[in-house]
Formats: C-alpha cells, sequence, structure tokens
C-alpha cells in the first residue's frame, strides 16, 4: 500500500504539498471553462484529502478511490480526463489498472504517484503506459502543472484523432491500431470505423450507416453495411479479442463493451 508514512501530520503534509495552497483561489489560467475530472486512485487518507484540496482549489473535480478494484472500476466506467494513480494498492495493484485503462482508453493520461523512486520502478511504470512519474513526497504546484501539461497534449491531439475501447484513428494520417498493433484498413472500411467511433456506446442502424457511410438512402436488396462490419470485425480483432462491434438484433450495431 502507499507509503508516505505519518503523511496526516500537519509538517507532513504541508510537506507534500509544498508550492501550493489547497485552501487558495482557483487558478484562472486553465484556458478553458469546462472542468477538468481527475480520478484519484490513492489509499492513504491523508493524501487523498490533500491532492483533492489541492486539486479542486486549481479548478478541477476529483474523485477518489481508496482501493484498487475500486479505482479500477471508476476508471472503466469512464467520464475522467486524467488519473492520478498510486501504484502500491490494496486489491489491485497500480500497475494492472493500469494496463486495463491502456486497454480500454489508449489517450487517457495516467500520472503514476509513488512512493518507490527506484529508476527501475519508474521505467516499469512509464513502460506500462504512465504518461507522467511522481515521487512522494512531492510538490502540489508540480502535479498541478503535469496534470495541466498532459491535457493540454490530449486537447491538442483530439482534434486529429478518435479513440475509444483499445482501438485509435489518426484522422490526419488515417492510421488505426489496436492496442498498439497497426491495422490495415480500405478506405470504406476506415469511413466506416470512423462512423463507430464517433456513435461510441450508440446503437446506429443500417440505414444510418448507409446514408453516413456510402452517402444513400436506404437500400433493402442490399448488405453492404453487413459485409463491411464483417471485414471491420475480421481486421480488428484478435486471438481471444474479437472486435467490439456488437450486432442489435433487428436495428443495426454498436462499437463499445458488451452489455
Amino acid at each position: 500500500m502507499g507509503s508516505a508514512p505519518n503523511v496526516g501530520r500537519a509538517e507532513d503534509a504541508e510537506m507534500l504539498g509544498k508550492g501550493s495552497d489547497p485552501d487558495g483561489p482557483a487558478n484562472e489560467a486553465n484556458g478553458s471553462a469546462d472542468v477538468a475530472n481527475v480520478l484519484l486512485i490513492e489509499d492513504e487518507p491523508g493524501i487523498v484529502d490533500f491532492v483533492r484540496r489541492g486539486l479542486e482549489a486549481e479548478g478541477f473535480a476529483v474523485e477518489a478511490a481508496l482501493d484498487g478494484n475500486e479505482g479500477e472500476r471508476l476508471a472503466l466506467n469512464g467520464g475522467f480526463d486524467a488519473i492520478v494513480l498510486d501504484l502500491m494498492l490494496p486489491g489491485r495493484s497500480g500497475l494492472e489498472i493500469l494496463a486495463a485503462v491502456r486497454r480500454a482508453m489508449p489517450s487517457l493520461p495516467v500520472i503514476v504517484l509513488t512512493a518507490r523512486g527506484e529508476i527501475e520502478d519508474r521505467v516499469e511504470g512509464l513502460e506500462a503506459g504512465a504518461v507522467d512519474y511522481l515521487v512522494k513526497p512531492f510538490s502540489m504546484a508540480e502535479l498541478v502543472a503535469r496534470v495541466r501539461a498532459q491535457l493540454r497534449v490530449v486537447a491538442h491531439a483530439s482534434a486529429s484523432m478518435l479513440s475509444a475501447e483499445d482501438i485509435e484513428v489518426d484522422l490526419l494520417t488515417r492510421k488505426v491500431q489496436r492496442a498498439g498493433r497497426s491495422v490495415a484498413l480500405s478506405t470504406t472500411e476506415f469511413e466506416l470505423l470512423v462512423y463507430l467511433l464517433r456513435h461510441h456506446g450508440q446503437v446506429v442502424s443500417r440505414e444510418q450507416i448507409l446514408s453516413s457511410v456510402w452517402g444513400y438512402e436506404h437500400d433493402p436488396a442490399t448488405n453492404v453495411v453487413d459485409v463491411y462490419v464483417g471485414y471491420l470485425r475480421r481486421k480488428l480483432g484478435r486471438p481471444g479479442e474479437p472486435a467490439p462491434i456488437f450486432t442489435v438484433r433487428a436495428v443495426g450495431y454498436r462499437l463499445g463493451t458488451a452489455s
């Protein structure tokens, strides 16, 4: 479990958050009126309280989980712009959570926060998919700066990137990846995947797909949508992990998790 012993003491909490006033006014330099949602997964209540107050004072919305199982559940339910993750957790380790998040949401920034400061530990976290690494005790100002930096990276990339589940599409280069593996698609397959990604979690009818991807109204005699969904499933599928495209009987298709 998380270290940073005696963090509940006033002097330790002050050191943990040096460089930031958690009770000060919210920073108005976020560059956006939107509130960024941060998930904090940490088992030390003193650290949770201090980080929550520090981030909220800087304009972030924070939800916290005190163990790995709850943290993974919240992370995979979605709705967060960034995750601050301790590695040593009860129930489920931070590295296990990181692997699950990377599979489902490849672009979601995860900043590892831990007392394990050895080079090997840092490399392990970064190679597992963390975008940044902070060692306890840390400066709250530095944590805030790193969260903001990662949100700027995501905002810059989001204009040309689509991602859902473990699929990523670059709209500019037209490159497609699933869990980091490149997938070669034809022009029509690419447009179909983009349409499904933009309607992630929604059931879309064959008529809607036909109109948006092929540009013409419903033709009851054609099965072109079903044929191309089949192509996509084969190309995106992996051994033991079929493509996350589901048939909704008598309606159409849905890209998302199994319901």
